[in-house]
């Protein structure tokens, strides 16, 4: 029973960082922001998808098949009717739009206009709170 008669008292004690006066905590390293590094990778970006929407462009022009595994997509345009065509054009016109829009803008723009339309919804949008506190 003598093991058992010593009983210190206090709160416990964490190793290491109390002792020396308090939590050490590590501090977060700082990554420099080359302005113009990012704005080049940006262009070289934009130039490829412009390189890739020319080739593509090329490729249907030359009639050779793009890749897809549709028999109807590869061959057959010579058996396309008018509207079919107009209607292949409209949505490759759109596509290329839509990846030039996509190119345009950043991670952190298009968080800034979800934040922002967030901001300018009413209060009906909400999430009520449930339960005590």
């Amino acid at each position: 029973m003598a093991d058992y008669d010593f009983r210190p008292g206090g709160s416990l004690k964490f190793k290491g960082g109390v002792a020396e006066g308090g939590i050490v905590k590590k501090k977060k390293k700082s990554k420099p922001k080359p302005n113009s590094q990012s704005d080049s990778t940006r262009d070289r970006e934009r130039e490829r998808v412009k390189e890739l929407l020319f080739k593509e462009e090329a490729e249907l022009v030359s009639g050779s098949a793009s890749g897809s595994n549709s028999p109807a997509v590869q061959g057959s345009d010579v058996r396309k009717t008018d509207a079919e065509r107009r209607f292949e054009e409209a949505q490759r016109r759109r596509l290329e739009h839509k990846v030039a829009q996509l190119a345009r803008k950043t991670h952190k723009d298009r968080v800034n206009e979800l934040n922002a339309k967030l901001e300018s919804l009413s209060e009906h949008h909400d999430i009520p709170k449930v339960g005590p506190g």
